[in-house]
Order: structure tokens, then C-alpha cells, then sequence
């Protein structure tokens, strides 16, 4: 009997792959980025497909794959890059891999915090263009963290790591959320602000909120100019939920001090007006890249796509009201 095909989009699960190899003939996508013809070549006759952020699975996809795909396994937290009511239309499991990367990506807002704080980006150029002739007691000065206010946009399991690990650093927490927990807020000292007092007050502004046509430009040039002239701005969320074309200006004319960005409107193609900013901190769509987290991810992914195709629910299903036609 043929075994059921499951599509992978990209070479990264390795060994996680072999625990399917014995029931399903796992076919895997051996480029670097699949294009969109070569994606929907792929998915034809899948009964799983694995997927990435950077694709776009849409009606177009789940038609391609046909009436026998019954769930699409997102390597990712995020899941805009999936239409999510066409999947449930066609009664298609959705799901991510939410909770295991919470530690990896707070870790990366407070480093971003520190290396601009502390300007030791600037300090590595300075050094590597051989300027650097010996200490002066004026050199590069920085800002310390300690009594600084941490404003965080979000309070999801990213937006309350992030609020634990700069309360133990000696910040100042403050939150806006569509909906307060005031428990939080006393368990961590930590004080609830509406957004655009966050913007005033915050010497950090820090990003954890989900893409959505609400979340789109969150930030732009009304946000931007609340903002001390002293703060910075900390993306590790998603790429448009900040104006980038503003954001630069922004950081030209100084109206902010400096940015830290993890993720950008365009990720195959970050303009050269961002990349040559002084005061700007970047990094490839790194925020998540622990080993820890990786290895927690492929688990996660696998597990998802088994259980919906065995039947069973899937402990991080993206769009429930599908489980919820089955059982009826």
C-alpha cells in the first residue's frame, strides 16, 4: 500500500523527520527558499504539509494539495503567513509551535537593551577600524539599565518573560495590553499604561504583539514622536508592525535614539537606509535561534502534524472550530 505524503518546505528537521519516514513517504524540499510554483508542485497529494513563515499558504495551496490534506504544521509561533478561514472552510488542522520560544526571544530584547545601551556594537567598529588608541574616560559613554523604564507592548508569555528578566536586571516595568492582569502586575511590580502613555514614558519600548491588520504600522510617525528623544525601540515581533520608512527617518533626525530590530517590513531586502544607520542594531530574524528552542520547535511540529493525521487533536491547533466539526 503507498503511504501517505507529507510535504516539507524546507531541509531543517533532520532526525525529527525519521519518527514519520516509517508510515508516511516524507517528501522534503532540498533548496534553500522554495518558490511559489515549486511549493505548489510539491504539495500535490500531501496529507501534511510543514511549513515555514516565509510561505505563503493560502486556498491556492490547500487546492493544489487536495481534498485529502488535513493539516498544515507551521514551523513557527506566528501563523499569518497561513488563511486561516479558508483552512477551517476546507476543515484543515492549523497549527504552531507557541510557548517554546518565549525564553530564547526575551533574552534577545534584553540583549538588544544592553548592546545599545552600552553602545558595544559601536565599540566593536570603532575598534575593528583602528581608531581605538587607548582609554579616555569620555569614550563611548553609555547608559546604565538600572531604574530605566522597560515598556512593553504585549503581555503574552514573550511580553511577560521579557517583563520578569528586566525587573530582575532593576528596570522599571510598565505594560499595555488589551487586557490588564492586574496579578501580574503585583506578583512583578509591574504597572499597567495605556499606549500612548507607555510611548512617553518607556526609555525601552519593546514589541510583542502579533501581526494583524490592527497591529499593521502600530508604530509610526504619531508613535515615533511620543517617544523620549533618549529611547529606543526593540522589534522582535513582526517586521510591519513598525513603519519602517518612517522609523528610519525617525532615527536620522534623532527623535529617537536607536533601534534594535530583529525582523523588517521587506526580510529579503532591508534597505540601505536602515543598514547604514549608526544607531540601529540588527539582526536576522535571529530572535528564536537557541538550540534549545530549535530542537523544542521540530519536536513540536511533528508531534502536530502526526496527531492530526492519526486523528488524535493536536495540542497546539491554531484554528479549533475544526477539531470541533469533526467531533460533530
Amino acid at each position: 500500500m503507498e503511504k501517505p505524503k507529507i510535504f516539507v518546505t524546507h531541509l531543517f528537521l533532520g532526525k525529527f523527520l525519521d519518527r514519520l519516514k516509517d508510515k508516511y513517504d516524507v517528501v522534503v524540499w532540498q533548496g534553500k527558499d522554495i518558490g511559489r510554483s515549486d511549493l505548489l508542485r510539491g504539495v500535490k497529494g500531501a496529507v501534511g504539509i510543514i511549513s515555514l513563515l516565509t510561505e505563503k499558504i493560502d486556498s491556492e495551496v490547500m487546492d493544489s494539495a487536495g481534498s485529502q490534506l488535513k493539516v498544515i504544521s507551521n514551523y513557527a509561533v506566528g501563523f499569518d503567513n497561513i488563511d486561516i478561514p479558508a483552512a477551517t472552510k476546507r476543515g484543515i488542522c492549523v497549527t504552531n509551535t507557541p510557548g517554546v520560544l518565549t525564553e530564547s526571544v526575551a533574552e534577545e530584547v534584553i540583549a538588544f537593551t544592553l548592546v545599545l545601551f552600552r553602545r558595544i556594537v559601536e565599540g566593536d567598529r570603532f575598534i575593528r577600524s583602528g581608531k581605538y588608541k587607548g582609554w579616555e574616560p569620555d569614550l563611548l559613554l553609555g547608559t546604565g539599565i538600572k531604574n530605566k523604564v522597560m515598556g512593553i507592548v504585549g503581555l503574552g508569555r514573550i511580553g511577560r518573560w521579557t517583563a520578569r528578566m528586566a525587573s530582575a536586571l532593576g528596570m522599571k516595568v510598565i505594560y499595555f495590553n488589551r487586557h490588564r492582569d492586574e496579578e501580574f502586575e503585583e506578583e512583578y511590580s509591574v504597572a499597567y499604561h495605556t499606549f500612548d502613555h507607555l510611548l512617553e514614558k518607556a526609555d525601552v519600548v519593546s514589541l510583542s504583539v502579533p501581526l494583524t491588520s490592527e497591529t499593521r504600522h502600530l508604530i509610526s510617525e504619531r508613535e515615533l514622536k511620543l517617544m523620549k528623544p533618549t529611547a529606543i525601540l526593540i522589534n522582535t515581533a513582526r517586521g510591519p508592525i513598525v513603519d519602517q520608512t518612517t522609523l528610519i527617518r525617525a532615527l536620522k533626525e534623532r527623535w529617537i535614539a536607536g533601534a534594535g530590530l530583529d525582523v523588517f517590513e521587506d526580510e529579503s531586502e532591508v534597505p540601505e537606509g536602515l543598514r547604514s544607520l549608526p544607531n540601529t542594531v540588527l539582526t536576522p530574524h535571529t530572535a528564536s535561534a537557541t538550540v534549545e528552542a530549535r530542537v523544542a520547535m521540530a519536536r513540536i511540529v511533528v508531534d502536530n502534524l502526526a496527531d492530526a493525521i492519526e486523528d488524535r487533536q493536536p495540542s497546539c491547533l491554531v484554528n479549533p472550530d475544526v477539531w470541533q466539526q469533526k467531533i460533530d
